[in-house]
């Protein structure tokens, strides 16, 4: 087994059986709008959540992780949704009479649905207005290096130009609780490039400051309810709202819409000019409990083989 190096600050690579997805599956999990803080350098993607520093490699005999001091292989697992069985949710999409979802699983067999830690995800999301997945991910990177704390140290292995700077940073940090940004003025959070949605994150960390327990009250609510209980925060509207419930909740019945699945959904099932609630509406009814899998699955498609 390969020895990181104390200078790292990460633990020797361990074997992370039960999960074996090919390179681009990886990527789109890691890397596909699920999630904004996971960068990939020869062949390592380097990722963090909450106050975990994860690498992740593909060996020779599969997926291979190691972490920073106090991150256990249960904290990855969880991250991952380790203890569902993806291939059997998958198996259970209408893909059997669905031809093109069909195609879709084709495409990325093994995709998966991210856990999240739901404060954070809430976070990445509302930084997603109108912005593109590379810009969230700068955004969400700007928070942390500026007003997050370091986790242990470790040597980037970042190429010049990742970082939010162009240089390679020494540390990787966690996001700053809403608890923290509450306590931040709106002109340091539009410094990290936030623009507009600086003044809905401050807002929001305002509320959540002086309603503890808000969010995990929220998480644990069945999907409707907690979907209406975090519209009521400010710049949540339903893709948001969707989006954080299915990639920080788990609650796959979640349909969220952005353009890429309005572009599948007018495209392969003849809904060209509908609403996105409508869409979302079609989405978990023709999808059922799992429509936030399928989802992912489309948007999957249409962003790499939807111009072809």
């Amino acid at each position: 087994m390969t020895r990181s190096g104390s200078s790292k600050g990460f633990s020797d690579w361990q074997p992370l059986p039960g999960w074996a997805p090919s390179p681009d599956v990886l990527r789109e999990t890691l890397d596909g709008g699920q999630a904004f803080r996971w960068n990939e350098a020869n062949n390592i993607w380097t990722g963090t959540w909450s106050t975990h520093c994860v690498q992740l490699r593909l060996g020779d005999t599969g997926l291979q992780w190691r972490g920073t001091p106090g991150t256990t292989a249960a904290d990855l697992r969880r991250y991952l949704a380790h203890e569902l069985d993806w291939t059997a949710l998958t198996n259970s999409l209408p893909w059997r009479s669905d031809t093109h979802l069909a195609h879709c699983i084709t495409a990325f067999p093994d995709l998966r649905i991210l856990r999240q830690p739901f404060g954070e995800t809430l976070l990445g999301f509302l930084c997603s207005a109108t912005k593109q997945i590379v810009q969230i991910k700068q955004m969400v990177a700007l928070l942390a290096e500026r007003h997050g704390q370091s986790l242990p140290p470790w040597r980037a292995q970042l190429p010049l130009g990742r970082g939010s700077a162009g240089a390679e940073p020494s540390t990787c940090h966690r996001l700053p609780t809403w608890s923290e940004i509450a306590t931040i003025p709106e002109k340091d959070l539009r410094a990290c490039l936030l623009g507009f949605r600086a003044r809905y994150i401050s807002e929001t960390a305002t509320f959540l400051s002086k309603h503890p327990g808000w969010l995990d009250e929220t998480e644990a609510l069945p999907y409707p309810a907690a979907k209406a209980r975090l519209m009521e925060l400010p710049g949540v509207g339903e893709k948001v709202a969707d989006c954080v419930l299915l990639f920080g909740a788990g609650k796959l019945e979640a349909f969220p819409v952005d353009t890429w699945v309005l572009k599948s959904l007018a495209r392969r099932y003849g809904l060209d000019g509908w609403k996105p609630a409508q869409v979302a509406h079609f989405g978990r009814t023709h999808f059922g409990p799992l429509a936030g899998l399928a989802q992912q699955y489309l948007f999957s498609w249409e962003r790499k083989f939807g111009g072809r």
